[in-house]
C-alpha cells in the first residue's frame, strides 16, 4: 500500500501531509490545554466573554447574520475543515489510497465497525434515557490531527503501512460522520434555504460538467450555498463537503486543482482554524467534579465508545476483512502494532466535540460539561494506551 501511494503522488507530498497533521496535532492538544487551564482559573469568566464575542455580518439588508464567535468557530471555520476533509476524501477515492476496491475494503471496513460499536456501547449505558440518547454518535468519530500526530511523533515503532490505513480509516470516518450529522441531526427545515441551497449544489455540478476550471467560481457559489444551508436547519458544515467535491481535479492546463487547494488550506486549518475550534470548545470548568463524575451515564458512554469501542469496532471489522480473504492486513506490521493503531482511533476530541455540541444543542449547561469530559478523558485515556502499545519495537 505505501509503495503504490509514492508511486502516484511522490513520497514528498505523503511526507508534507503527515508533518502537517502531527505538528497540527501538538497544536491543537496545546489549545485544548490552555482552555482547559483558562476555563479553570481566575480568567474563566473572561474566556466565556470570549467565546461569546458577536459578530454580525450584513449585506445590504438581504443577509443578516448575527452569532457568538463559539458559533463562528463552529459554523463558519468548521466549513472550511470540511471543505479540506471533502478534498482529502475526493482524492483518496479519486487517485489515492481508496482509488480500488482491494485497497479500499480493510479502512472502509474498519471505520465502519469504528462507527457502529462505539455507538452501540453508548446506547446499551444511556439506555432509558431519550435525551442522553441524543449523542449516540459522540464516540463514533476519530480525530486525524490527534491520531497521526501521535504515529509520527513515535516514528518507525509503526509501519508506514499502518499510518496509511489509520489515515484511511479516519478520512473514511469523517466521511461517516457527514452522513450522520445530515440524517440525524438536522432539525427545523426551512424548505425555502433548502431549496436555495439545492439550487445551489445543482450550479455546481453544471459548473463541474461545463468544464469550468476556476476554484474561485466553485468557492464563491460554496458561500452561497453556505447561507442557504444555515438558515435551512441543516448544519452549515456540509457546505464545504458539497464544494469540495464539486471542484476538478485538474485546472484547464492539467494541472491540479483540487489537489493545490488541499495543500493550500492544509497549513491554516492545522494551525488555526482546529486549534480555534479546540480552543473555543474545550474548556470545561472541573470544580464540583470528582473522579466520580466520570462514571455517569453520559461520560461513560463516551469514554468507554472511545476506548473500548473503537479498538474492538475498528479492529474485529478489520480482523474479519483479513480472515475471510476479502483483504490484506497491511504490510510490515504486526498484531500487537494493528491494535495499538486501532487504539489510536479512539481519539475522538475535534469531531467528538462537534457532534456533542450539535447532539445537545439548546440544552443546560451539565449536558456540555458531561460532553466535554467524556470526550476529553476517552481520547486522553486512549491515547495513552494506543501510545504504550505501540511503544515497545518488539
Amino acid at each position: 500500500m505505501a509503495n503504490a501511494h509514492d508511486t502516484r503522488h511522490g513520497g514528498n507530498a505523503f511526507t508534507k501531509f503527515f508533518a502537517h497533521e502531527a505538528a497540527g496535532g501538538i497544536v491543537l492538544a496545546v489549545a485544548a490545554v490552555l482552555a482547559l487551564i483558562i476555563s479553570n482559573s481566575d480568567w474563566r469568566e473572561a474566556y466565556g466573554a470570549f467565546t461569546r464575542i458577536h459578530g454580525t455580518v450584513d449585506v445590504g439588508g438581504l443577509v443578516v447574520l448575527s452569532k457568538p464567535l463559539l458559533l463562528w468557530v463552529n459554523d463558519l471555520w468548521m466549513a472550511v475543515f470540511f471543505f479540506l476533509v471533502g478534498l482529502e476524501i475526493k482524492r483518496e477515492f479519486v487517485e489515492g489510497e481508496l482509488a480500488s476496491r482491494s485497497q479500499a475494503i480493510l479502512p472502509a471496513a474498519a471505520a465502519l465497525g469504528g462507527m457502529v460499536v462505539p455507538a452501540g456501547i453508548y446506547a446499551l449505558v444511556n439506555l432509558g434515557d431519550p435525551v442522553a440518547l441524543r449523542g449516540w454518535a459522540i464516540p463514533a468519530a476519530t480525530d486525524i490531527a490527534f491520531a497521526i500526530g501521535i504515529v509520527m511523533l513515535l516514528g518507525s515503532r509503526v509501519p508506514t503501512s499502518l499510518k496509511v490505513f489509520l489515515t484511511a480509516v479516519a478520512i473514511i470516518d469523517d466521511l461517516g460522520a457527514i452522513v450522520v450529522i445530515a440524517l440525524f441531526y438536522t432539525d427545523n427545515l426551512s424548505l425555502g434555504m433548502l431549496a436555495g441551497a439545492g439550487v445551489g449544489t445543482l450550479v455546481l455540478v453544471l459548473l463541474n460538467r461545463s468544464g469550468v476550471k476556476r476554484a474561485d467560481i466553485y468557492i464563491v457559489v460554496g458561500l452561497m450555498i453556505w447561507v442557504c444551508v444555515l438558515k435551512s436547519g441543516i448544519h452549515a458544515t456540509l457546505a464545504g463537503v458539497v464544494t469540495a467535491l464539486a471542484i476538478p481535479m485538474k485546472d484547464s492546463e492539467g494541472k491540479p486543482l483540487a489537489g493545490a487547494l488541499e495543500h493550500g488550506l492544509h497549513p491554516w486549518v492545522a494551525f488555526l482554524v482546529l486549534p480555534m475550534f479546540a480552543f473555543a470548545n474545550a474548556g470545561v470548568a472541573l470544580q464540583g467534579m470528582s473522579l466520580g463524575s466520570l462514571f455517569e451515564p453520559i461520560p461513560l458512554g463516551i469514554a468507554a465508545g472511545l476506548v473500548l469501542g473503537k479498538t474492538v469496532g475498528v479492529f474485529g471489522a478489520a480482523w474479519l476483512m483479513v480472515r475471510s480473504g476479502l483483504a490484506s492486513a497491511p504490510a510490515g506490521a504486526s498484531t500487537r502494532q494493528f491494535v495499538g493503531v486501532c487504539m489510536l482511533c479512539g481519539i475522538g476530541f475535534t469531531m467528538s466535540l462537534f457532534i456533542g455540541g450539535l447532539a445537545f444543542q439548546g440544552l443546560s449547561a451539565d449536558f456540555e460539561a458531561k460532553l466535554k469530559l467524556g470526550v476529553l478523558g476517552g481520547s486522553i485515556l486512549a491515547g495513552l494506551l494506543g501510545t504504550l502499545v505501540l511503544w515497545r519495537k518488539t
